[in-house]
Parts: structure tokens; C-alpha cells; sequence
């Protein structure tokens, strides 16, 4: 708990410390927006012209598309510096948060806390334009919306995970950031969009070897169309809980391989 209290007084400092730059903040936000919307509104055009793409509907694919979405804004929001260790591994910076009295891990997520707010705000409004056209279809009803919430927290836990296992390498070998393009950039962006399109062997990876299918694709196929039962979404959360708990231990493993640049 007391861990916990630092973390969040950390949090702060970094926020106060963000928010001395109002114009860059809200200037990246809106660039992040825009961005964002331009890729989903690609492939809407594309859907409203043909209707559909491989059984999955406009509606269906935004669903896809904001909760992959929010579960990544998320992750970036309350981690973001572990995406970006390979600066501190390269520059020595490491070696500072090492000698702070509190976890390695928690020290590192509190650097550089910031607010994906572009991310967060157009993701919502997908979701919730989304989920109201659904509901009016008679595809879901309201069960479906803490459904929905706790596909978008045990999304940003695999992801975490995955972004945690993947920085963890770089106690091995430095240099991550090629790794971190195939483990988390592309692959956020293959699950954005329905898991039907791509070859089996691809699906393989996206649900074993880098499982971020887990995070919105395999939930979504029940609470958009019911498949499987409700056993998914407890097992969904139990399976990232254990991934999360095995990328945590393969962090301190590469702790302990760490050495300082002044070793």
C-alpha cells in the first residue's frame, strides 16, 4: 500500500510537471484524435460501401476498434516509460531509478505519466455509437456494458503484459525498439480489426505467442455474438491475471541480468 501511495504522488508530480505545457497537451491531443480518425474512418467507407467484411459489420468492427482502443490508452496512460525503456538501458538512466526506495517496476511506471486523451475521447465515442446502434438492433441489450468495461481493464492488463515482457528483453539485448514495432505496434493494430481476415498461422500468433487476440477479439465473440458461454470473460480475466503474473517474473529475471552502464 505504501508503494502504492508513492506511485500515485508520483503521478501527480508528473502531471503538475505536464501541465506547465497547456498549449503541447492539448496541440498532441487533438493531432492524436485526428490521426485516429482518419484510420477508422478508412475502413468505414470502406464497410458502408460493401456492407460488411467477412460476416462483421460496421458496428461490430468499431466495437473491435474502441476497445483495443481504450485497453492501449489505458496501458500507455499508467506505464508509458515502460514502452520506452530501452532509453533508460541505452543512456545509463537506469541506474537513478534503481537507487529510489521503491520497486524498480513502479519507479519506472511513474516517469513521464500522460494522459492519452485524444485516444480516450475518440474511443468513447466509437464505443458508445457502436454499442447504442447494437442495442437498437437487438444484438446485445445492457448486460453488455459491464461486460464491455471489463473487457477494456483485462485488455489493458495483457497489454501491460505484453509491453512488460517485451521491454524485459532488453536486459538481454538493449535495443527493443524493432521487437516492440512486431509485439505491440502491429499487433494492436491486426486485432483492430476482425481475426477472420487473417491466415490461420497469423491467428496463432496474435492468440499465443503475442495474445493480445485475448484482449478484445476472443471476449467480443461473446458479447457480440454469443459464442462460446459465459465462462469466457472469467476466463479471460483468470488467463491475463497468469500472464501478467509470468511477465512479472520474467522482469525480475531480467533485473537480475541487468548490469549498470558503469559495470
Amino acid at each position: 500500500m505504501n508503494s502504492l501511495r508513492m506511485y500515485g504522488l508520483l503521478i501527480r508530480a508528473s502531471i503538475r510537471s505536464r501541465m506547465q505545457y497547456k498549449w503541447n497537451f492539448w496541440f498532441s491531443t487533438l493531432l492524436a484524435a485526428i490521426i485516429n480518425a482518419m484510420q477508422f474512418l478508412l475502413i468505414s467507407l470502406i464497410l458502408w460501401k460493401f456492407g460488411s467484411l467477412k460476416g462483421w459489420s460496421l458496428y461490430e468492427i468499431g466495437y473491435l476498434y474502441a476497445t483495443i482502443m481504450l485497453s492501449k490508452a489505458i496501458y500507455r496512460s499508467t506505464a508509458n516509460d515502460v514502452h520506452h525503456l530501452e532509453k533508460y538501458l541505452v543512456s545509463g538512466d537506469l541506474d537513478q531509478l534503481l537507487i529510489r526506495p521503491i520497486p524498480l517496476l513502479l519507479a519506472l511506471m511513474s516517469q513521464n505519466f500522460r494522459i492519452m486523451a485524444g485516444e480516450f475521447i475518440q474511443g468513447l465515442i466509437i464505443l458508445i455509437l457502436c454499442l447504442k446502434s447494437l442495442m437498437q438492433a437487438g444484438q446485445i441489450d445492457w448486460w453488455a456494458l459491464p461486460q464491455t468495461a471489463a473487457i477494456i481493464a483485462t485488455g489493458a492488463v495483457i497489454l501491460f503484459a505484453i509491453g512488460l515482457g517485451t521491454a524485459t528483453v532488453g536486459f538481454w539485448i538493449t535495443r527493443v525498439s524493432d521487437l516492440q514495432n512486431v509485439t505491440e505496434d502491429a499487433s494492436h493494430t491486426a486485432v483492430q480489426y476482425p481475426m477472420d481476415l487473417y491466415p490461420m498461422w497469423l491467428r496463432g500468433i496474435l492468440l499465443t505467442i503475442i495474445p493480445v487476440g485475448m484482449a478484445n477479439y476472443i471476449p467480443a465473440l461473446y458479447v457480440l455474438r454469443h459464442d462460446f458461454g459465459p465462462w469466457l470473460l472469467p476466463a479471460t480475466s483468470a488467463f491475463a491475471l497468469l500472464f501478467l503474473w509470468a511477465m512479472l517474473r520474467f522482469w525480475k529475471l531480467g533485473i537480475s541480468r541487468y548490469q549498470s552502464t558503469g559495470s
